[in-house]
């Protein structure tokens, strides 16, 4: 059977985690490979100044777990440099993540992070992650999100991703029998709504939240934001190659020389 490591960036307690696992054991062998906790908004970081630890179990009773002090991105690295060694990785699947990740939540996103990660090693990868209601909860069902990962699993092992490809989905926050269905989309427009707020220590010194409302988007169709704002489940192919083709011509006619 293929191989398939699961991390996430909620951390090895987050219940998503458990129910994705299980949910992939029919598509492939399942080792988990997860941090110590919460890294949201971690980005694609990659721990070089200071040794990580590694502590080993189980997950859910019987599936290998691996919990580390390092970020999301670490646990791929540790994992396919040498950590988890037989039989090879064919497939990273991060998340379930808490919160959607949509636009340029990706270049914020521990969970997608994770799954740069993988691609920049050569592995495909996929991301998942669920949105809130307009009160700050998750209402969708983690369960029927797993199921559909697993079978993207199962079709992203069979059919294959290009080079340094990726796939970003999330699930809109209904229960499954109102999911309207599934879209392959294009990065969506966020807008971040950030404040800085300021307090004062116990000794009068200032120190820095960075708070503020959620972020909305533009819900434009064809985009990620665009169809869950209709009900849909969003797939967003992602690669790593960023380049902007659109620009080199122009660029290269400035005179730089």
């Amino acid at each position: 059977m293929p191989h398939i490591l699961l991390t996430n960036d909620d951390g090895h307690q987050a219940p998503a985690l458990a129910i994705l696992a299980r949910a992939l054991q029919p598509v492939g062998n399942v080792t988990v490979f997860a941090p110590d906790h919460n890294w949201s908004a971690a980005g694609h970081t990659k721990t070089m100044h200071k040794p990580l630890r590694v502590a080993r179990g189980t997950l859910a009773g019987d599936i290998p777990l691996f919990i580390t002090t390092g970020t999301p991105s670490d646990c791929v690295g540790l994992a396919l440099l040498g950590l988890v060694r037989e039989p090879p990785v064919d497939l990273v699947v991060s998340g379930i993540n808490t919160g959607a990740n949509l636009g340029h939540d990706v270049t914020y996103s521990g969970t997608v992070a994770a799954a740069m990660e993988a691609a920049v090693i050569g592995r495909p990868a996929i991301a998942a992650s669920m949105e809130f209601d307009e009160t700050g909860r998750r209402v969708g069902d983690l369960e029927h999100a797993a199921e559909f990962v697993a079978r993207l699993a199962a079709q992203t092992l069979e059919r294959g991703l290009p080079r340094y490809g990726l796939l970003n989905v999330n699930f809109p926050a209904l229960p499954a029998e109102q999911i309207a269905g599934v879209r392959v989309t294009r990065l969506g427009i966020r807008h971040y709504h950030d404040v800085i707020v300021e307090r004062a220590d116990p000794r009068g010194r200032p120190y820095y939240w960075i708070g503020g409302e959620p972020p909305t988007g533009e819900p434009e169709e064809g985009t990620d934001v665009g169809a869950l704002a209709c009900g849909n489940i969003s797939i967003t192919p992602l690669n790593l190659d960023m380049t902007d083709r659109g620009q080199l011509a122009r660029i290269a006619e400035w005179p730089l020389q």
